[in-house]
């Protein structure tokens, strides 16, 4: 360890706990919507355009999305029994599962996407139940190398936005002086507020910067509104719109897909709790894994792709320094209302691309530095450790810049380990089982795996007992 947990430094100005005014906390809890919005309500309107037998349902598909995130949200922030980390936790459609299902939609149906995403669920839910038996293959140097190959890996989805296409180069209009000059204000705007003013314009300074850059992209006429006059009014959820179908292949690849958004959610977890000053609790853990195994079974059920903690916003929590549980839990709720007013959700779907990318490019390099802060407050990094933070980035940013290097493997294994999520956090785990002198069933310093004992543990404060 470089420091005692007491070294720690907290960057938040409204910790866990904390209440902001009604005033301040709305525009936050926005803020939160904000910066996941597009995340969200994207894998379903891929999907709609991939897979023919849903083709034509992209608002229902979007509506369901944004129902489902604020439900989840709302149980993470205010658990529902052990479903829950207490914690802001945003919730929202999970990246990682949408090629594989897309392929499943396209070979076995759209009763397939949500069978698979039900049926393999319980896995996150297993996770999260016996994470005490596990718990310590994920210490903070794991956790954080998760963290940090977030933040790299959604930096070039954030430049693609800030150049005006979520599509990529290809697109018309890719990276012309109107879309640079949106985002280049919006990220002038946001950074100058966070730092070079204090209260609560600094909490709110990626609201802000985003809400200029909305208000000149409309008086520069780069705004689409048609598709507000087009939406609805209200949408009535369907449970099992689509049926459930179960294919024993889709449902292997969809539960390991889970595994490994498991690891996304202890990093975001611990990257979170990090910005108090503090690690994350086994209790917060276990609920937080439990809840996105079961809010996935939710969302399976409501017709959405299953859900995970939303990175973003670990890089909004560390940006602004606003760890409020109760921020989070309005977010959810103006999530719920989204989902079931349309024209609202129009309203903030009509967003230039440019806009978002502006706060997005922010946020993402703030999830880096959350994983980089998890490392360098918890974990010495000797000849070991060293080795294992070099080799996970450069094996998971390998395959991300080469991914034709897998291009003889089937097409199953290049969608896994094509990602770095999957190939870094593999190898950081891995690695640090197998390389000798680590934290792995050590004794006390299994304790010290970037978790706190939960307030209710017998003996809080004292080495763990193992379990095993």
């Amino acid at each position: 360890m470089s420091g005692p947990e007491s070294e720690q430094q907290s960057v938040v100005l409204y910790d866990i706990e904390d209440k902001p005014p009604l005033g301040k906390a709305i525009p936050l809890g926005i803020q939160h919507v904000l910066a996941m919005f597009l995340g969200n309500v994207a894998p379903p309107l891929i999907l709609a355009g991939a897979v023919g037998s849903v083709t034509g349902e992209t608002t229902f598909l979007v509506q369901m999305a944004l129902i489902v995130a604020g439900v989840a949200t709302i149980v993470q922030a205010y658990p529902v029994g052990p479903v829950g980390a207490r914690l802001p936790v945003v919730m929202g459609t999970s990246f990682a599962f949408l090629g594989p299902l897309i392929g499943i939609g396209n070979q076995f149906g759209i009763a397939a996407v949500f069978g698979a995403s039900l049926v393999a669920a319980p896995v996150e839910i297993v996770m999260g139940v016996s994470f005490d038996r596990f718990r310590r293959f994920f210490p903070p140097l794991v956790t954080g190398i998760v963290v940090m190959l977030i933040g790299l890996t959604l930096i070039p989805t954030g430049m693609n936005y800030a150049a005006g296409a979520s599509a990529g180069p290809s697109a018309e209009g890719y990276g012309s002086f109107v879309n640079l000059g949106l985002a280049g204000l919006v990220l002038i705007v946001t950074v100058g507020l966070n730092q070079f003013f204090e209260g609560f314009l600094r909490v709110i300074s990626v609201f802000v910067g985003i809400v200029v850059g909305y208000l000149v992209a409309l008086a520069l006429g780069v705004v689409d509104l048609s598709a507000v006059a087009a939406a609805g009014w209200v949408t009535v959820p369907v449970p099992l719109k689509y049926g459930l179908a179960f294919e024993p292949s889709a449902v292997v690849t969809v539960a390991f897909l889970y595994i490994i958004t498991g690891m996304e959610t202890i990093g975001d977890i611990s990257g979170t709790v990090s910005a108090t000053g503090r690690d994350a609790t086994r209790e917060e853990v276990r609920g937080g894994l439990v809840a996105d195994g079961v809010m996935s079974v939710f969302g399976a059920v409501f017709n959405a792709l299953p859900n995970t903690s939303f990175s973003q916003n670990v890089g909004l929590v560390n940006f602004t320094g606003v760890a409020s549980r109760y921020v989070a839990g309005i977010g959810g709720v103006v999530l719920l209302a989204l989902g079931f007013v349309p024209k609202v959700g129009a309203i903030v779907s009509a967003m230039p691309d440019a806009v978002l990318g502006g706060g997005a490019l922010i946020l993402f390099a703030m999830i880096f530095s959350s994983g980089a802060r998890l490392i360098t407050q918890n974990v010495e990094l000797d000849h070991r450790n060293s080795t294992i933070l070099a080799m996970s980035m450069a094996l998971g940013l390998g395959v991300a810049f080469r991914p034709e290097i897998l291009q003889n493997f089937p097409s199953e294994v290049q969608t896994l380990f094509g990602s770095a999520l999957v190939t870094g956090g593999m190898a950081a785990l891995i690695l640090n089982v197998v390389f000798p002198g680590g934290s792995v069933g050590t004794g006390p310093t299994e304790y010290t795996a970037g978790l706190e004992p939960s307030p209710t543990d017998a003996g809080a404060g004292a080495p763990p007992v193992d379990d095993d």
